[in-house]
């Protein structure tokens, strides 16, 4: 792409570089407020490689899955799968909740992590389905 063509888009329709700026806005706000609620250091959303590392651990990942990013069409696979087992971190398990998850990812984020009712329950990754789901959530 030739760089007057990109300065040329922004100059006829800033409408869309500002939504993506809106968007982007409210996923860092969202990742914030939701490693905070995990318990974990809130100003990690906001640094590159670094949050991904927070989000692993929060599920219960080993960080050295964080290499699965670099496996071609694997990587679009454990991205969503990492989006699931967030939403699974917090009792969500429903489809509609996966589906949410995967597709609108920054604003669930965002009501996950203002929503007063929603709890951290802990990490998800080599426990059974029904063993999560059967546990009652940790008072912290």
């Amino acid at each position: 792409m030739k760089p007057d063509l990109i300065q040329t888009l922004f100059r006829e329709y800033p409408g869309y570089l500002m939504l993506g700026m809106f968007i982007v806005v409210i996923g860092a706000v969202g990742g914030a407020k939701l490693f905070e609620k995990a318990g974990r250091r809130w100003y990690a959303a906001f640094i590159p490689v670094y949050n991904v590392i927070e989000v692993l651990r929060m599920v219960g990942r080993p960080v050295s899955h964080i290499g699965f990013f670099l496996v071609p069409l694997y990587n679009i696979y454990f991205l969503f799968r990492l989006f699931i087992e967030i939403a699974q971190s917090f009792g969500k398990y429903s489809v509609i909740d996966y589906i949410l998850v995967c597709f609108f990812n920054g604003f669930y984020v965002l009501n996950l992590a203002l929503a007063y009712n929603e709890e951290y329950i802990g990490p998800v990754y080599g426990r059974g389905h029904k063993n999560v789901q059967e546990q009652e959530p940790a008072l912290v």
